[in-house]
């Protein structure tokens, strides 16, 4: 390609379409007419030889091209704006903030008590509106249309480019029972683990969990007896039953019933599930959302560092 005489606007001009996915909303994104926008598309075709774009009932979807140079024209108008404009001041107790914040159920339990305790003692005059969903694929859709600012969850199943994230935090499976009397505990063996009735958290509704597909790998299957749309209720209803359930550490750590409940390593080699930030991409210069972003990655970074050995 020659550079000379390139317009490096069409690469503003692309990054919007690429953001917002539709022409209208990406004019107004870049501050050009809807005629200009589609002008700028019609060059782009010509000078990378490639549609770029193509129109579907969803919106502009990107070819292949478009999603292999997006990350680095983005990260090149990153650079230049940082260039030409010099970082802005931002206190952010001196401002009348507004997030919504999208949350999974963890997020909302563990998370949310020390984002908000931050947030409040950062930003005094601000406010924080939370938006609780389930289906960890509406991420996309919620940032896309800026019903959310932010989301807390786990990645969408598909990575779209505009979609930024960080990693926050991670936490481990364990397994629980209710205690039986003064009996001590039996072991967790897989083949006790498959015997015994299960309780499943299953916030989209499907009846099947990664324990199900961790056991049918190995040619096993579980009895789910009872499903919940979360986890965080679970361990109030295995005290004085014969159900067992596997779900994440934080969950049964913080439950009022903690004391009457066993918890053993489950007996499947489970992963740690990573929850994320996730951001659109035009936020991400934004003073305000940079600094929203900073304050809760550090408040999840304390929460994820283990306690100090006390001395002795």
């Amino acid at each position: 390609m020659n550079f000379e005489g390139f317009d490096l606007n069409l690469l503003a001009a692309f990054n919007a379409l690429m953001t917002e996915r539709n022409v209208t909303k990406a004019a107004a994104m870049a501050g050009v007419s809807q005629p200009a926008m589609s002008a700028a598309l019609a060059r782009l075709r010509r000078v990378f030889d490639d549609p770029l774009f193509i129109r579907s009932a969803e919106g502009l979807l990107p070819t292949a091209k478009a999603q292999g140079i997006a990350p680095p024209v983005a990260e090149a108008l990153a650079r230049i704006r940082s260039v030409m404009r010099p970082a802005e001041a931002f206190d952010p107790a001196a401002q009348a903030l507004s997030f919504t914040l999208g949350l999974t159920e963890y997020p909302l339990h563990i998370m949310l008590p020390a984002l908000s305790k931050a947030f409040a003692a950062q930003a005094p005059h601000g406010t924080l509106h939370i938006r609780a969903f389930t289906d960890r694929d509406e991420t996309v859709a919620l940032l896309d249309s800026g019903k959310i600012d932010v989301a807390l969850s786990v990645t969408p199943s598909k990575t779209q480019s505009r979609i930024l994230s960080v990693p926050l935090l991670s936490d481990e499976f364990v397994t629980l029972t209710g205690k039986n009397g003064d009996a001590p505990p039996a072991a967790m063996t897989l083949q006790r683990f498959v015997a015994m009735k299960h309780i499943l958290a299953s916030p989209e509704g499907n009846r099947y969990g990664l324990v199900d597909e961790m056991l049918r790998a190995r040619g096993l299957s579980r009895q789910v007896a009872l499903t919940l749309p979360g986890m965080f209720a679970i361990p109030a209803l295995l005290p004085g039953t014969d159900y067992v359930s596997t779900l994440l550490r934080r969950a049964a750590a913080g439950a009022a019933c903690r004391d009457a409940l066993l918890s053993y390593p489950p007996p499947l080699a489970m992963p740690q599930i990573e929850f994320h930030l996730l951001w659109h991409q035009r936020t991400e210069e934004h003073a305000a959302h940079r600094w929203l972003r900073t304050m809760i990655a550090a408040v999840c970074r304390e929460m994820d560092t283990p306690p100090a050995a006390s001395p002795g």
